[in-house]
């Protein structure tokens, strides 16, 4: 997507949002089915996908790790909003985005209570092929990390609220 086919089309939906606050905010959703043993159904854009546990709390390795499918989201995200950003600066960029992030199960399998559940460090780095000089790549990873979805809500969480309903 070129510069011009990108302004082209977020133009008119830049001008809604300004003159329409309330019409960019949208409700993303995702459900999942609770599947045979321990798994969860995710039904993404184009494929269902079966999560389950991680072989380091007894998974057998064939379904996929929420945990991974966290980093591959942040992947993703960033991957697109830098190739967005970079268009829209009118940089030539090529290359891949790396993810990783450290896990101690003691935590989630309540084998130590003081561990925390969840990941303790999330890194995520840019092989990029480019001609651009140091600093349009720096101003591409700032603005990629400022407008990445995924990356601002790891890094400014949003308020988490859980509810519930039983059926018979």
């Amino acid at each position: 997507m070129t510069i011009n086919d990108l302004r082209t089309v977020q133009a008119p939906l830049k001008q809604q949002y300004r003159d329409d606050p309330d019409a960019a905010l949208v409700t993303l959703r995702a459900n999942g089915e609770l599947g045979a043993g321990i798994s969860c159904s995710v039904q993404t854009g184009q494929a269902l996908v079966e999560a389950g546990l991680h072989p380091a709390t007894g998974g057998d390795g064939l379904s996929v790790c929420s945990g991974d499918m966290l980093l591959q989201a942040l992947v993703a995200c960033a991957g697109v909003t830098l190739a967005a950003v970079a268009s829209s600066l009118g940089i030539d960029v090529t290359g891949v985005v790396h993810a990783e992030g450290d896990l101690d199960f003691r935590g989630t399998l309540a084998v130590d209570k003081q561990t925390a559940v969840g990941f303790q460090d999330i890194r995520m780095r840019f092989e990029l092929t480019s001609d651009a000089d140091e600093e349009q790549i720096a101003t591409l990873i700032r603005l990629t990390e400022r407008y990445c979805v995924v990356f601002q809500t790891l890094a400014v969480p949003p308020k988490l609220a859980v509810s519930h309903s039983v059926h018979s």
